[in-house]
């Protein structure tokens, strides 16, 4: 299956906190759009792997995804070698997408800026011809570079290099966090409380795509930034 737009996250719940608004959006416009999950967040306070699982499968289903996998890469532990770049370019060349989202390229979980680092890496590596990537089918796969590679903002703010006006899609992003009823605030939980559990968490949220919205005209917006320049031929495609 071919998508157009395939997101990498360090641990599940890290792209509904930072771009489902983009995921939905795109979705809603027809576009094919893939999450892959490196770790289970194992090693997350509350909650374990076997619930954030069935939670990422119900965000999935909120956001309509194309597909969602795990590559069950150590919570805290991965980092950037030859194996997990070759892991990441592998799902690169098997779904093809056009545009890869990324982790923030530096934030308060150093799992973030590893996993920017990684995709990063992996984006470049899969369009080289000299490195063979067998498939599931035991089929060399061909070689595949997306033509674009945006990293999401995370916890630490970082200056957006744009903005992707989400207006009307704040509720389905709200819905696809909720979906990590574990994580995130619940009254009726005796789980410790942590840093991502606090009932004011949800607002920040949605008071930084507030202000990010406000700063392009809209309701609602999610800031990315890039590794290169962004090129366009018409100043149309600016507004």
């Amino acid at each position: 299956m071919k998508v157009d737009i395939l997101v990498f996250a360090a641990h599940p719940d890290d792209a509904e906190l930072s771009c489902s608004g983009t995921i939905a959006l795109h979705v809603d416009k027809g576009k094919k759009v893939g999450v892959i999950d490196l770790t289970r967040g194992e090693l997350g306070t509350r909650g374990n792997p076997e619930i954030r699982n069935k939670e990422a499968l119900r965000s999935a289903e909120i956001l309509n995804l194309a597909l969602r996998e795990n590559l069950e890469m150590p919570d805290g532990f991965f980092n950037v070698s030859k194996e997990n770049i070759i892991s990441i370019a592998r799902k690169i060349r098997e779904y093809q997408p056009e545009i890869v989202l990324a982790n923030a390229i530096l934030d308060r979980h150093p799992d973030h800026g590893r996993a920017a680092q990684l995709v990063e890496e992996a984006c470049f590596h899969s369009g080289l011809m000299k490195i063979n990537i067998m498939g599931a089918d035991d089929n060399a796969l061909k070689t595949w570079r997306p033509k674009a590679l945006y990293h999401y903002i995370q916890s630490n703010y970082i200056e957006p290099d744009f903005i992707v006006d989400i207006s009307g899609f704040w509720e389905t992003k709200k819905r696809s966090i909720m979906a990590y009823e574990s994580q995130f605030f619940d009254p009726e939980s005796d789980e410790p409380e942590t840093f991502i559990s606090s009932p004011g968490f949800l607002e920040f949220i949605e008071s930084r795509c507030k202000m990010w919205g406000q700063l392009i005209g809209r309701q609602h917006g999610e800031g990315f930034t890039v590794n290169k320049k962004i090129g366009v031929r018409n100043l149309f495609d600016l507004i």
